[in-house]
Order: structure tokens, then C-alpha cells, then sequence
């Protein structure tokens, strides 16, 4: 899969040189990045389509200077501009892309506002090549999952609460573990864990969490909605550097995917929900191939 989906991407870069060969052409696109190979001037990117020229895809990038490169890690969003000539092609002016929530309407707004000015400091989650902060909590199935018990598998860690009435975060965030559930069928449970962690626990029982996996028609071997106190809830999104606090009945949050490798190391922490499914499996294909 991996050699035919190169071998369509340097079709795609040829056509784009033979068709430029007079002119160099420039194509503004955005992606995530999977991967840095600063030994070899490059970045592999899963980026987005572009109408016209080539469909959404994860290929190698060059960059002519290795200051392209800087801040860049897995699960990085960044815009850049792809330039073909008429030999070769690079991408320039590769910048991270911050996440900032786009609702304004008054309640998204007003929670927004608040999230801004939390007087308590903010959580931080942890670096990418740091080992993963372990904590055990209650799974849907009443039973104690604890992070350290998947060693050997990757990992993939999101947080959410049922009553979200939001549909661009939480459910998205959860359409997109379903998402990552039917690609990676085969592999789930003996190669591929997806771990839910509800920030809502006194709502979120593990009863609520049995009832909202089956809308997903999740796997309770592989994918497992996780629950506990309200202590160990919330020292475990901070450890992962997730903020949620009430705000009448509802909870306002952050946003927040883990990726951890198969030695227990954070291999993405990417921030914000602006991201597509594919993206997110192609980086878990590719902490898969490590």
C-alpha cells in the first residue's frame, strides 16, 4: 500500500513538472505532518486536496533549507506552498498552523472568552519524544484500563464528553476514532488501541459511555471510553494538557489527540480539531512503520 501510494505521488509530481515545464508554478496547501527527515531535507505531509492539481494524499515534501523544518513534529498542522519547476519541486514558507477555535456565534464565543481568561494555569501536555504519563481508569465495561497495559501497540488518546451539543468538537473527535476504527480494522486491539477519556465523569457513567460506544459501534476490546472520579479524570486531562470546566450544564474544553508509539512515547500531541480522519490514520500508519 505504502509503494503504491509513493508511486502515485512521483505520477503526480511528474505530471506537474512536464506540465510546468515552461513556468514555475505555485500552490498554496495544508496538511499534517507524519513525518521530519531533516538528514534528507524533507517532511512527509498528509495534506489536503488541491482542485485542479492533485487529491488529498500523504507524500515526501523537499525543502531547500532546513530552516523549513523548524518546529515542525508529527501531528503538526501547517500551511505551505508547494513550487513546482521545471525540473524539480520543493515546498517554502512551511508554517505551523495554532489552533483557534472559528466559532463566534454568542455561546461559542462567550465560552471561548472564558477558556481565555481561566485564572488557574493551564494544563500542559507532553512533548513529543517524552514517555507518556501512565493512569488507569474505568472503561465502559466497568473494567480498570491503565495506559502502560497496551505497551507494544500504538495508542491513540482523545477526550470528550456525551452531552456535547457542539458537533465540530466532540463529535468530530469521535467521528473520526470510527473513522480510524474501520481502517485500521484488522490491527485493532493486537496493534492499534483507541483509548476516549470523558472529562464529564459525573454525567459520563460508565453505563452513559456503554450506551454512546454503540452509536460508534465501537469495539469494547479495542476501543475503550474511560471514566473514573473526578480526581482522576482531571489529573488525567491535565496530564495530557486538556482544560474543561463548567459553564451552565455544559462543560467548556480543549481539544486534544494523542498518538503514542509502541515504547509508551507521546509520538504526536496535536492540538485543536482541524484535522481530517485521514490525516490521523495516515499518522497512525506511520508511528505503525516505526
Amino acid at each position: 500500500m505504502r509503494a503504491s501510494r509513493l508511486a502515485f505521488a512521483l505520477v503526480l509530481v511528474l505530471t506537474l513538472l512536464s506540465i510546468s515545464a515552461r513556468a514555475q508554478t505555485r500552490h498554496s496547501m495544508r496538511g499534517m505532518v507524519l513525518r521530519v527527515d531533516a538528514a534528507h531535507n524533507s517532511v512527509v505531509i498528509s495534506h489536503d486536496a488541491v482542485p485542479g492539481v492533485m487529491p488529498a494524499m500523504a507524500m515526501p515534501f523537499e525543502v531547500k533549507t532546513l530552516s523549513e523544518l523548524n518546529g515542525l513534529v508529527p501531528g503538526a498542522i501547517v500551511s505551505f506552498t508547494l513550487v513546482v519547476g521545471k525540473s524539480s519541486s520543493h515546498v517554502e514558507h512551511v508554517q505551523v498552523v495554532r489552533y483557534e477555535s472559528v466559532e463566534r456565534d454568542p455561546i461559542a464565543a462567550r465560552r471561548l472568552r472564558l477558556l481565555e481568561n481561566i485564572t488557574r494555569s493551564p494544563a500542559t501536555s507532553p512533548m513529543v519524544g517524552q514517555p507518556a504519563p501512565d493512569f488507569t481508569l474505568t472503561d465502559q465495561a466497568r473494567a480498570p484500563i491503565g495506559l502502560s497495559q497496551f505497551r507494544g501497540k500504538v495508542v491513540a488518546l482523545n477526550f470528550i464528553y456525551t452531552s456535547c451539543v457542539l458537533p465540530q468538537f466532540c463529535y468530530r473527535l469521535a467521528s473520526q476514532f470510527a473513522a480510524v476504527q474501520k481502517r485500521f480494522k484488522a490491527r485493532l486491539g493486537s496493534d492499534v488501541v483507541l483509548l476516549t477519556t470523558t472529562f464529564d465523569p459525573v454525567r459520563d457513567t460508565p453505563e452513559r459511555l456503554a450506551e454512546y460506544s454503540r452509536q460508534w459501534n465501537a469495539d469494547p476490546a479495542s476501543w475503550h471510553f474511560l471514566t473514573g472520579t473526578t480526581e482522576d479524570v482531571e489529573h488525567v486531562c491535565r496530564l495530557f494538557g486538556v482544560d474543561a470546566f463548567p459553564d451552565e450544564g455544559l462543560i467548556t474544553h480543549s481539544t486534544r489527540t494523542v498518538v503514542i508509539d509502541r515504547r509508551g512515547v507521546v509520538a504526536a500531541s496535536i492540538d485543536g480539531n482541524q484535522y481530517t480522519a485521514t490525516q490521523l490514520g495516515d499518522l497512525i500508519e506511520t508511528v505503525l512503520r516505526r
